[in-house]
């Protein structure tokens, strides 16, 4: 069996792929900060889960792997500019290191799942394929984009590199976020019957299914080197080409309830739309759809397996560790706070 290691796995996307690679075949190494807890990945004899920080990686962590799926970020926009040298260091460095210590120790593939947000605003009939110029606008792109050009310059021969672009992903997971446009949307629309949508509405963005996402990335364990190796791919599909307010109408329409659209703030600069021919063309198509997405999203709330909290809310959740940091290095004393090492 392939070992797999994989950084941030107890992430959005990682809570997805990790079960996906074990019935897949493969044995993970699952390595993370675990901010939002180890109990969201499954118990299984081929798991291994290793609480780390990817900043800290080490030649020993890549003992026995045979591939890298680096999917250690801080993610979103909004986390990017409040923590952006955690930002550079997490979601650019950390993973260029993950990468050359993963060249000498032998590993086979790396793969670095980047972000469409890279392209940051085109014009309205610009459909971004690989080859097009980029456009990052926030940090969090702007890191992805310096991750890219760090990494692809280590394939060789011996050391397959690949660079997945994906879109904005939604659907469940067991590290749910609310803090991602179709996921926000259906709360909002479940819970109170008004979908929050920006201004103005036209803008494009591409988006992906967790699920689909994670399966182009195991796609990309085994597709032929000679036709990925030192490549970038958009991930995503046409059919998941949405404008926002076509996307809200149409998740209104997927909720058996009644709902209406509340429109906030200033308008999105961010649009872009994306072709994916290039990853179709290798023989990977998406599966699932925002309609599949809401639907899943709203069954889950409505049978009180979900809900929303501040967990949900990535940023919120970073603010909230932040200020138990804060509050338990004043107070802590002799090695406790109520109970102390005597």
């Amino acid at each position: 069996m392939e070992r797999v290691l994989v950084t941030g796995a107890g992430g959005y996307i990682g809570t997805s792929l990790v079960p996906m690679l074990l019935a897949a075949g493969y044995k993970v190494r699952a390595l993370d900060r675990f901010f939002f807890g180890r109990q969201l990945l499954p118990a299984h004899e081929h798991l291994e889960q290793i609480r780390a920080d990817s900043r800290r990686l080490e030649p020993a962590h890549l003992d026995g792997v045979d591939h890298v799926i680096d999917l250690v970020a801080i993610s979103n926009d909004p986390s990017g500019e409040l923590f952006q040298d955690a930002t550079y260091q997490i979601n650019f460095e950390s993973r260029v290191h993950c990468a050359t210590l993963a060249r000498e120790a032998g590993v086979k593939r790396y793969v670095l799942p980047s972000s469409c947000s890279i392209y940051g605003f085109q014009e309205p009939e610009v459909v971004c394929d690989e080859t097009h110029p980029t456009n990052p606008l926030t940090t969090y792109a702007k890191a992805n984009e310096m991750a890219e050009n760090g990494v692809l310059p280590l394939a060789d021969d011996g050391f397959c590199v690949v660079v997945l672009r994906q879109a904005t992903v939604y659907g469940y997971s067991p590290r749910m976020r609310f803090d991602l446009a179709i996921n926000g949307m259906t709360y909002g629309a479940w819970k109170s019957g008004v979908l929050p949508l920006m201004r103005d509405g036209s803008q494009w963005r591409p988006m992906v299914h967790v699920r689909d996402t994670a399966s182009a990335q195991i796609f990309m364990l085994k597709a032929p080197a000679a036709k990925v190796n030192g490549q970038l791919f958009n991930v995503g599909s046409e059919a998941n080409n949405y404008q926002l307010g076509p996307l809200a109408e149409l998740i209104c329409k997927t909720l058996p309830k009644d709902v209406r659209i509340d429109w906030y703030g200033d308008a999105d600069h961010r649009s872009y739309r994306v072709s994916f021919d290039k990853i179709e063309k290798l023989g990977w198509k998406a599966r699932l759809t925002a309609h599949d997405g809401a639907k899943e999203i709203y069954e889950k709330l409505e049978s009180g397996a979900l809900d929303k909290t501040t967990e949900t809310i990535t940023l919120d959740w970073y603010k909230t560790l932040t200020k138990w940091h804060r509050i338990i290095k004043e107070v802590e004393l002799h090695g406790g706070i109520i109970e102390i090492g005597l």
